[in-house]
């Protein structure tokens, strides 16, 4: 690894943390990078996981103050979370390395899709929540089985899952947007904790990628809760899309 190859995998990291502290996406800017850099997608995958765990749990810590009161709720989310995420990092295992190459170009597109019609989710969320009149079921089966899958998917590739658990949580809660998006941040440590410890153990991983993303990712998860609200929504997602579009044409031609 190069010198600055380093520096632009920790400014990744940081930009990273930013964005999952914010709206989730983070690993659409990590992961093209690593790619770009030459690292298989798989090791790419497994130490994004690992080195962003850090950065979502310093953007839980920065929405503490949201989540006050709200551990019951947070320890029956993140038991589905946290088996879903099992289940992906099993399935990421299990499949043979060409299955993942030749699906991962798919999930990127997938993200970048969530990405673009986030706004659209966000309106439809605010509408619905201003019409309903009865009190939401905070543990029911649907929503924790939607949560269960997202953390599928985050386990399997974390790409946009914040946006998905977003997307989940704010169609059957009424809760107030930052408290959804802080209890994202936990769902979200929990799923890559997880997922990261599996793969520490019986993965492909580069610790060097790993130390360079966690430090970036620290600073960038206390920036995203602290700062993240103001910047210009338009212009983060327009970056965000651009660099997912960029992974999936390296993907392709490799």
């Amino acid at each position: 690894m190069t010198w600055w190859h380093a520096i632009l995998i920790a400014l990744a990291g940081v930009w990273a943390g930013t964005i999952n502290a914010v709206v989730g996406s983070g690993t659409l800017v990590t992961f093209p990078v690593l790619v770009a850099f030459g690292y298989p997608p798989v090791t790419a995958t497994t130490s994004n996981a690992i080195g962003l765990a850090p950065g979502t749990i310093s953007g839980a810590w920065g929405y503490r103050h949201e989540l006050g009161g709200q551990g019951k709720r947070l320890a029956v989310y993140g038991v589905a979370s946290f088996l879903g995420a099992v289940g992906g990092a099993l399935l990421l295992l299990a499949l043979p390395k060409d299955a993942f190459e030749t699906v991962v170009p798919v999930l990127v597109g997938l993200a970048v899709v969530l990405v673009i019609i986030q706004p659209k989710v966000a309106g439809w969320v605010t509408a619905r929540r201003e019409r309903k009149e009865k009190p939401e079921k905070r543990y029911g089966p649907l929503l924790l089985f939607l949560l269960f899958v997202v953390g599928i998917y985050g386990g399997y590739f974390t790409a946009a899952q914040g946006i998905m658990m977003v997307a989940c949580m704010g169609m059957l809660l009424s809760d107030p947007v930052q408290r959804i998006n802080g209890i994202k941040n936990v769902l979200s440590a929990v799923v890559n904790v997880v997922a990261g410890t599996i793969y520490a153990f019986v993965a492909p991983v580069d610790w060097a990628v790993v130390g360079l993303l966690a430090a970036g990712s620290v600073l960038g998860g206390l920036l995203g809760a602290k700062i993240g609200r103001k910047l210009s929504p338009v212009v983060l997602r327009g970056v965000i899309v651009v660099v997912g579009l960029a992974a999936i044409v390296q993907l392709v031609l490799r």
